[in-house]
């Protein structure tokens, strides 16, 4: 057996470590639809009956996630569309209903075009090294998801930061930067762990002063940020001047898998060409793709609760997820910028 007693020692003091600086994470078991009020059981294993509370910890911003019309559509996707692809999407692995979905996306983002993904986070994980190589740079916010660093780390183009929305730290980079071939601007649109919006205005501003792309990762915006729930974009008032956004269904948005890289025509197909988790992973199956299309609809209609949802001021602060652990992601960023300028 290579899985010997020293390896099972050695995991079994990072487990204990772990657990000895309360970080270690335990699942609860919903016994229920994902809902305001759940029936959770926790302690797990222990026979504690589950006990309905209130949830406030979970992204159902707009409580679409057993929205009946959603419901509807899951089971028309399985009677009329099968169960799976069986394949990547390249080769056999895309319905009609993929690309209904993909228009629709592009249509309520306000973008050129959409590229289905299995979620957000291999949006991520594909984008950067799709449209970006060596003779660019990406400029981050320092406090940007843990999925944004994984795809930068996978790219070829140096990596810098900015101080968490400092302008004139960014006008800085963007100054410094003026060599490279493309620059990139990479933010979140609201930080999940702050609960704060980027000032996504201001940063279109200077890259449209220093010629510079803008990615936003809009996962904790789609559906409810702005007048029409477009996101952070229609929030800030910058609708249409975003290179690339990539958001999530698994939110506000239904809840469920998938996510998406939209914006400019050209990047959005450079990501179908080269993007690896697109190439070599298998699509949302198409009972998800449907109800994703009713979600759309479903969206619209749910403006009373995206106004009461919305912050009063434009630098508004949401509030953050209930019992996540803060995120070092910025940390990462900052000795991968070191690294790239050493190299």
């Amino acid at each position: 057996m290579t899985y010997s007693g020293r390896a099972r020692e050695h995991y079994q003091g990072e487990l204990a470590g772990i657990r000895g600086q309360g970080l270690f994470k335990e699942e609860r078991y919903i016994h229920s639809p994902q809902a305001a009020e759940i029936e959770v059981e926790f302690p797990v294993g222990q026979g504690v009956a589950p006990k309905r509370v209130i949830n406030l910890c979970a992204n159902n911003y707009l409580g679409l996630s057993s929205h009946p019309e959603v419901l509807r559509a899951a089971h028309e996707g399985l009677d009329h569309r099968g169960y799976g692809m069986s394949s990547v999407r390249f080769i056999c692995g895309t319905q009609d209903v993929h690309r209904e979905l993909e228009h629709r996306l592009t249509e309520f983002l306000g973008t050129e075009d959409t590229l289905l993904f299995p979620s957000c986070m291999d949006a991520n994980a594909g984008v950067f090294e799709a449209i970006l190589g060596e003779q660019d740079v990406m400029i981050a916010d320092r406090l940007v998801h843990a999925s944004i660093v994984d795809g930068m780390r996978l790219c070829k183009a140096m990596t810098d930061t900015f101080k968490h929305s400092d302008m004139a730290h960014l006008e800085e980079k963007l100054q410094e930067h003026q060599d490279k071939r493309f620059r990139m601007v990479i933010t979140d649109g609201v930080f999940s762990m702050d609960g704060d919006v980027a000032k996504v205005d201001e940063i279109v501003a200077l890259a449209e002063k220093y010629d510079a792309m803008v990615f936003v990762d809009d996962s904790h915006a789609s559906g409810f940020m702005g007048k029409t729930g477009r996101g952070t974009h229609e929030h800030c008032g910058v609708l249409g001047r975003i290179d690339v956004i990539t958001t999530t269904l698994g939110k506000a948005l239904g809840g469920a898998s998938g996510g998406c890289v939209s914006g400019r025509r050209e990047l959005v197909e450079m990501c179908r060409q080269r993007a690896r988790p697109y190439l070599r992973d298998r699509l949302r199956r198409p009972q998800g793709a449907r109800p994703a299309v009713a979600l759309h609809r479903a969206a619209r209609q749910a403006g009373v609760e995206r106004r009461l949802l919305a912050p009063p001021a434009h630098r508004g602060r949401l509030r953050p997820e209930a019992g996540r652990q803060p995120d070092r992601s910025g940390d990462a960023l900052q000795r991968q910028a070191r690294a790239g300028r050493r190299a």
